[in-house]
């Protein structure tokens, strides 16, 4: 049986800003990956200015849908819009609005990716840390939504009426973008000469972060992340940002992606890899190992 992978977002584009070179890799290898995109973006900015102009704004939420389509095809993976309204990003004291993502009954909500999850059967989760990679309500309900339903799948007294049980085996939280990742670039960019453009950031950023548990190799598929990223065009501006660094650069002092593993129902050792340590078939490196190895296999 071949190796299945879902990994859970708040909006169109997060998949290709955060781990986007892994399910690309991934996907390349033959496991079946499948991102699941909690809301439609709606209430998202236009962040690429050549792309602010009429009948964007009026039109986002399509827009973004097809936007995400390509960003899909290029990355070579499924997509599963949840079916959640995009929270928006209040000011402070600003109330969130009515009947939107952050504000949904959080068994409602886990409730559908519990049937999303019984049906796809996936073998590892992906998803954010409780601060959700940044204060966004949606990033943070989706967090907890996806902790929700990993816990909940593989129990058959919770909700029955999602399909038949099933146990993911391994919950992951994304780890990229990260202090440790922003100062490298830049030592290596500055030392070339290079302005790296990121004191500000630098700057900005906690000196401590998550625990990374597990690098993943996969600088190949930077230049098919970024594809995928260009394809979310009102919110990727190809002159700023993240779309700045070398590449080459980044390849050759940051080649991994990162994680830190919050849930394991198979024996592992950290640190680690690959995503599906502990539940590959050792006979077929595609597969997953079987019943007696893998509990949640089948």
């Amino acid at each position: 049986m071949n190796l299945r992978l879902m990994s859970v977002h708040a909006h169109p584009d997060d998949e290709s800003s955060k781990g986007a070179a892994t399910l690309a890799k991934y996907a390349a290898e033959g496991v079946e990956v499948l991102v699941v995109t909690c809301t439609g973006g709606e209430r998202g900015d236009v962040l690429n200015p050549a792309m602010d102009r009429p009948g964007v704004r009026e039109n986002l939420a399509a827009i973004r849908r097809v936007e995400m389509a390509e960003a899909r095809r290029i990355l070579g993976v499924r997509q599963h819009f949840l079916g959640f309204v995009d929270s928006g990003l209040p000011g402070p004291g600003e109330p969130l609005p009515e009947g939107c993502f952050a504000l949904a009954p959080l068994e409602e909500v886990a409730g559908r990716l519990v049937g999303l999850m019984r049906s796809f059967r996936p073998h590892v989760v992906v998803t954010y840390d409780e601060t959700g990679g940044y204060p966004h309500p949606d990033h943070i309900r989706t967090h907890q939504v996806t902790v929700a339903a990993f816990d909940a799948a593989g129990e058959a007294g919770r909700h029955p009426g999602a399909g038949a049980p099933w146990l993911p085996l391994k919950l992951y939280y994304q780890g990229g973008l990260s202090r440790p990742w922003f100062q490298a670039l830049h030592d290596a960019m500055t030392a070339r000469g290079l302005d790296s453009g990121m004191r500000e950031v630098l700057a900005e950023l906690p000196a401590a972060g998550l625990e990374i548990t597990t690098r993943v190799p996969c600088a190949e598929y930077f230049a098919t992340r970024d594809r995928a990223l260009l394809a979310h065009a009102t919110q990727i501006d190809p002159n700023a940002g993240f779309m700045l660094h070398d590449r080459d650069i980044e390849r050759e002092v940051w080649p991994t992606e990162d994680y830190h593993l919050a849930r394991s129902h198979v024996d592992v050792a950290t640190p680690e890899d690959d995503l599906f340590a502990g539940v590959r078939c050792p006979q077929r490196p595609t597969a997953v190992a079987d019943a007696a190895a893998c509990p949640g296999c089948g």
